[in-house]
Order: C-alpha cells, then sequence, then structure tokens
C-alpha cells in the first residue's frame, strides 16, 4: 500500500491569506500540529502501508524538508515530496507521476486531499474495498451534507444496497444527493488507464484547436469531474460512508472549526496532548492544546477550543477560547481574545479585546458542514473569525473586531469590520 497526499500549491487562494504568507497551508497548526500531520499519521496506521507521497508545486522550502524529516522519523515510514511543474489538477498531478507510485509494485494506494480534517477511516475503506470491489473497482470516501450545502461539493449517488456509485455530480446546481465526496480516495493501479483515456481525449481536443500552448492543458486532469462522472454507473466505483467528522479547511475561519474537531478526538487517540487542570496551573475549560514550551500564568482561562503554540507567552487574567495561538506570540495581562487565530510573533496590548465571529456550522443539524464564506457580501466584509498575521502589534486598551490584520502592522487604535493593510 502507498498513499499520496494532494499538497496543492501556492495559487490566487485568498480564502487562507494572511496565514499563508508565512507558511504553505498544509503546514499551518491545526489542534497543535500541521494539518498535514493528521494525514500522514492516519496513513502510516494502516498496516502494510510502505511508503507516503505527498504531491503539489510548492518550491521545496526549508519548512517543508524540515517538516519531512520529523515526520518520517516520528511515524518509521518513508515520505517524500514530488513537485509539479504546474497546476496538474487533482488527477493530473497522480498521472503525472504515476511511475514513483507504482514503483515497488502497490497493489493499491490512497489519495488524500490535504485540505480537509477528519477520522481518516481508511483502515474500513481498505476492509470495504476488499469485501466489494476487485482489482479494478475504485473507493470514495463519502458522508452525509444537508440538501442545501451538498450543491457546494461533489454529489454521489449510489446503489443502496451494493454501494456502487450509479451517478456522479461534482457542484450540480440543482439537488442531485445529500451524500458528498469527502475528497478521500482508495485506487488500485487500474485507475491510470482510466485517466489516460482522459489525457488522450484531452490531447486530442488540443490538437483540433492547434493552441501554442497545449502540451500545458492536456496535463491538467481533474479526477472529479474528468474521471469519477464517467465511471460512474460502470460498475467501478464504490463510496463508503463515513459517520466520523469531516470537514473542509478552506478558509482561515474553518481552521478553527477544524482544530475543535480534532481536539475532540483527542481526547481518544492522544490524551497527553491535552491540557489538564492543575494547581498552581492556568484554568483549563473543555479540550485544549499548550505547547510544552509556552508559557502561562496560572490566573489565565483556556477554551474551549484554543491552541497555544510554541513559545507562547499568556499574561495573568488573559482569556483565551475558541482560538488559535501561533508560535511566540504574546498576550499581555487581562487581553480577551475570542474567535481569532493570532499570528506568529504578535503582541496584543493590555486589557485588550480581539473578537471574531465565528462561523461554525449550524449545531441544531448534524448534517451541516461549514461554509466557505466569501471575503466580502455587498462591497463589505463578512464578518468572520480576526485574524492577525504574523508579526502584529496592538496596542493596549483598544477593540478590535471582525477584522484582518496584515503581517507586520502596528495598530494604534480600535477597528471593525475591516481588513486593515
Amino acid at each position: 500500500l502507498k498513499a499520496v497526499i494532494l499538497i496543492g500549491g501556492p495559487q490566487k487562494g485568498t480564502r487562507f491569506r494572511p496565514l499563508s504568507f508565512e507558511v504553505p497551508k498544509p503546514l499551518f497548526p491545526v489542534a497543535g500540529v500541521p494539518m498535514v500531520q493528521h494525514h500522514i499519521e492516519a496513513c502510516a496506521k494502516v498496516p502494510g502501508m510502505k511508503e507516503i507521497l505527498l504531491m503539489g508545486f510548492y518550491q521545496p522550502n526549508e519548512a517543508l524538508s524540515r517538516f519531512l524529516v520529523s515526520a518520517q522519523q516520528e511515524f518509521k515510514v518513508p515520505i517524500r515530496y514530488l513537485q509539479e511543474y504546474a497546476a496538474l489538477g487533482t488527477g493530473g498531478g497522480i498521472y503525472h507521476f504515476r511511475d514513483q507510485i507504482l514503483s515497488g509494485g502497490a497493489e493499491a494506494f490512497f489519495v488524500l486531499n490535504a485540505d480537509v480534517c477528519s477520522e481518516f477511516p481508511l483502515q474500513e475503506m481498505l476492509e470495504f474495498w476488499q469485501q466489494h470491489g476487485d482489482m479494478h473497482s475504485f473507493v470514495i470516501l463519502g458522508t452525509t451534507a444537508n440538501r442545501t450545502q451538498a450543491l457546494n461539493y461533489g454529489c454521489i449517488v449510489a446503489n443502496a444496497g451494493t454501494q456502487e456509485v450509479q451517478h456522479y455530480v461534482e457542484k450540480p446546481s440543482t439537488f442531485v444527493s445529500e451524500i458528498i465526496n469527502c475528497g478521500i480516495y482508495l485506487f488500485t493501479p487500474a485507475i491510470f488507464q482510466h485517466i489516460g483515456e482522459v489525457f488522450q481525449r484531452n490531447q486530442q481536443e488540443l490538437a483540433l484547436e492547434e493552441s501554442s500552448n497545449g502540451w500545458q492543458r492536456a496535463e491538467v486532469i481533474r479526477l472529479e469531474q474528468d474521471v469519477f462522472t464517467a465511471l460512474a454507473g460502470s460498475g467501478k466505483l464504490y463510496v463508503y460512508k463515513t459517520d466520523g467528522f469531516w470537514s473542509q479547511i478552506k478558509s482561515a475561519g474553518s481552521a478553527i472549526y477544524a482544530s475543535r474537531l480534532y481536539l475532540n478526538q483527542y481526547s481518544k487517540s492522544h490524551p497527553e496532548r491535552l491540557a489538564q487542570n492543575k494547581p498552581g496551573g492556568p484554568v483549563i475549560r473543555g479540550n485544549v492544546y499548550i505547547h510544552p514550551t509556552a508559557s502561562i500564568d496560572s490566573t489565565a482561562v483556556l477554551g474551549p477550543n484554543v491552541s497555544i503554540g510554541e513559545g507562547v507567552t499568556v499574561g495573568a487574567g488573559v482569556r483565551v477560547r475558541e482560538s488559535i495561538v501561533l508560535h511566540g506570540a504574546s498576550l499581555h495581562d487581562h487581553t480577551c481574545v475570542l474567535n481569532t487565530i493570532v499570528g506568529w510573533d504578535s503582541t496584543i496590548g493590555r486589557w485588550a479585546r480581539v473578537e471574531g465571529t465565528p462561523s461554525d456550522p449550524n449545531p441544531n443539524d448534524p448534517y451541516a458542514k461549514i461554509d466557505s464564506e466569501t471575503l466580502f457580501r455587498d462591497g463589505r466584509l463578512t464578518p468572520s473569525i480576526t485574524i492577525l498575521g504574523c508579526s502584529v502589534t496592538i496596542p493596549a486598551e483598544v477593540v478590535i473586531l471582525n477584522s484582518i490584520v496584515l503581517p507586520h502592522k502596528e495598530l494604534s487604535r480600535s477597528y471593525k469590520n475591516q481588513i486593515i493593510l
């Protein structure tokens, strides 16, 4: 077995700014560890996992190399990064590197999108495939969404008895199904034949157009629209439905929600990562992750859903909830931080209040998903969580509400509903 994690690359993806300026999005910490480490850990647990490949078009950089070395040591599985020469789409990348994926005689391989958070029921998908499929069939992980939100995802219509996928539509304009694609797949080498057919077809169409940069576009293949739509109804594609948690991480607001889901899971999977109330320690409410190097005053109150990065300083009487505080940040005495991501090395002065609006899914609907809101609606900033970029300084006694502060800013007054450039 192998696993491929699609980490994408620097796009115009503004939804994760200003946080993606400092670190590739897959390395952004969610619940205390880089986002993609949750994927790697889940893959490494599957018996027979020989290699994990990260695939994307980020320039190989120091942060990524350091992360790969430490992950290999921790999970005892070879991990490599394969760099695409351009954005090839979800199918183009794995087709381009098919020799690398198949080397060593892989019988099957998982493909995971890096921007989802999940319980990753990979072992269950494998057992499901062994019961239902054969060497030429593939499995998509599906979950249930509510009727209105399902339109924002790939929708799957499956046979209720066999779970065979009969129809697949990416982001339909009218209601198709409540079962949506989670962006986690189990393939066998036979998938490359289907992706190859799309590649050939693209090349023929481009030959007719005779456009100058055609070679580039034939390689761009989208698994969802180009491959799954064609495979549905052929008896080769199955869906494994999970009741476990799942969410996309498209915007910074969804990172706080993903952090909550992972912190919840830690009580079962990593109880040692959750902070406990101890004599002389801060007050912990709910699930909180604190890096061992952080220094926190005993009168601070943290939680629920708080993640404190390395080297963070939290002063007396500070209140933090539903927030991610990244490494090196410093919260001075009596600050209040709610629904906020505090960037690397940022400083919040005494008695300041930094607050955002939660963008959580509807808690009364078990199938509600998080909406990826646009940044602006009707020319105004959509109220969402507050984000401080790296090295932002906020003076004492000011209030910052629903705002996005770009890196290296020193504010002098209060702000509300603004992007501070």
